[in-house]
C-alpha cells in the first residue's frame, strides 16, 4: 500500500510552537487555484508509476479552511471503495459553524481535531484561535457527523501546566469517547517563536511523571498506546501514520509536501517547493536518493516509535540492507536493556530514551 499526503499550507494564525510549512491566510488566497494545482501535481505523481493508494491524509496548516467540494475534487481521482482511510485535519475556530456532514459526504472518513487543551489560559499561551467552548462544540459536531473515526490532538508539558491540569484535559477528551487520541509533549522546535523566546517548562522528571499518569488514565478507559504519542480504541489505529512508522512509501503533493518512493535504484525522498506562490506557478521540487548509510537511522527513527516495534526481517525488507549492518548496535542496546531481545522494539526504559537510542544508529 502507498499513502497519499496532501498539504494545505494556510492557517488563520501561525502558532508559536509550530514548525510546519504554514502561512497565514491573506486576502488574495485562492482556494480553487490551489486545488487545481494539487490535482495537476497528483496526476503527475500517479503517472510516474503504479501505485496502490490505500490512505489519504490532508494535513496543514488548517485543511478545514477549504470547503468540502475541494476535497471531493481531489478524491474523485480514486474509487472511494479502494481507500481504507481518508483523514482531514481540522481546527476549532474553523469547523464549529460548518456542516461537517458535507465533508463526510465528500469522502473524509476520519477527522483529526487540533484541540491541544481545554484550558483557556493554556490555549492563549499556545496562540490558538479557539477557546474551550469552541473546542467542545467542534468535537460534539464531529462525533455527531458519523465519521468512521475522530481523533483529538492534545498537548502536555505546557508552560505552568500541572499534572492535574493535564489529566483534566484528558478527562474532558475521554468523556466524548473519540476513537483515537493523540497526546504529545510540547517540544521547542528550531525556527519557531518559542525557539526565539522559550516559555518556562517544567523539569524533565515532572513531565515524565505527567506522561506516566496520562498513559495510565488513557489505558483505564480503553485507549491502547500503540505509538509514542498515539492512543486508540481497538482497531482504530491511524493506518496512514502506521505506514510512515513501518517505513512504507507515500506520495506527497502540495507546497512543502514530502514523499518517499522505493525503486530498483534505491529509496528516494521527494520534496515539493515550500512557498505556495512558487508551488502554484509549477516550480519543481527535489527528488533525492537516500544514501545507504542514512537508512538505518531513518528506518529506526520511525519503527522504534511503535510500542510493539517491528520484526527484525522488516529492516531488510524495507531498506534493502542486510540486518548485519545494525547488528552490533542492536546487540549493544539489548545488553543495556533498552531493546527487546528478539524484535526491533524498545523496552519501557528505551522508550524514554528514544532520541538517544535512534542516535546510536547514525553511525551504524
Amino acid at each position: 500500500m502507498t499513502g497519499l499526503y496532501v498539504h494545505i499550507p494556510w492557517c488563520i494564525r501561525k502558532c508559536p510552537y509550530c514548525d510546519f510549512n504554514s502561512h497565514e491566510k491573506r486576502s488574495d488566497f485562492d482556494e480553487a487555484a490551489y486545488v487545481d494545482r494539487l490535482v495537476e501535481d497528483l496526476g503527475t505523481e500517479l503517472s510516474s508509476g503504479q501505485f496502490d493508494i490505500g490512505t489519504v491524509y490532508f494535513g496543514g496548516g488548517t485543511p478545514s479552511l477549504f470547503g468540502p467540494d475541494s476535497f471531493a475534487k481531489i478524491l474523485d481521482r480514486f474509487e472511494q471503495d479502494s481507500l481504507e482511510e481518508v483523514t482531514m485535519e481540522a481546527n476549532p475556530g474553523t469547523t464549529e459553524y460548518s456542516n461537517l456532514n458535507l465533508y463526510r459526504e465528500a469522502g473524509i472518513t476520519r477527522l483529526s481535531i487540533g484541540v491541544q487543551s481545554f484550558d483557556s489560559g493554556h490555549l492563549e499561551t499556545l496562540g490558538r484561535i479557539h477557546g474551550p467552548n469552541e473546542a467542545q462544540h467542534a468535537i460534539e459536531k464531529a462525533m455527531a457527523a458519523g465519521f468512521d473515526s475522530v481523533n483529538l490532538d492534545l498537548m502536555y508539558g505546557l508552560p505552568h501546566q500541572s499534572i492535574n491540569q493535564a489529566l483534566k484535559d484528558l478527562d474532558v477528551a475521554i468523556n466524548y469517547q473519540p476513537q483515537h487520541i493523540s497526546w504529545y509533549e510540547l517540544t521547542i522546535e528550531p525556527n519557531t517563536v518559542f525557539a526565539k523566546t522559550p516559555p518556562p517548562l517544567s523539569t524533565i522528571d515532572y513531565r515524565a511523571d505527567m506522561e506516566d499518569a496520562g498513559v495510565e488514565l488513557l489505558s483505564e478507559h480503553g485507549y491502547r498506546r500503540y505509538e509514542v504519542s498515539a492512543y486508540a480504541r481497538s482497531g482504530q489505529e491511524c493506518r496512514h501514520n502506521l505506514n510512515y512508522w513501518t517505513f512504507g512509501d507515500y506520495i506527497g503533493v502540495g507546497a512543502g509536501a514530502h514523499g518517499k518512493k522505493t525503486t530498483q535504484d534505491g529509496i528516494f525522498r521527494t520534496t515539493k517547493i515550500r512557498q505556495p506562490g512558487s508551488y502554484l506557478s509549477g516550480t519543481a521540487g527535489s527528488f533525492k536518493r537516500v544514501p545507504d548509510e542514512d537508512l538505518p537511522a531513518e528506518f529506526m527513527m520511525n519503527a522504534l516509535r511503535l510500542l510493539n516495534g517491528v520484526e527484525e526481517r522488516a529492516f531488510s525488507m524495507n531498506t534493502g540492507l542486510e540486518i548485519d549492518v545494525i547488528r552490533e548496535t542492536v546487540e549493544q542496546l539489548r545488553s543495556w536493556k533498552l531493546m527487546h531481545p528478539t524484535r526491533l522494539q524498545l523496552s519501557s526504559q528505551g522508550l524514554r530514551q528514544l532520541n538517544g537510542v535512534v542516535a546510536q544508529f547514525l553511525n551504524s
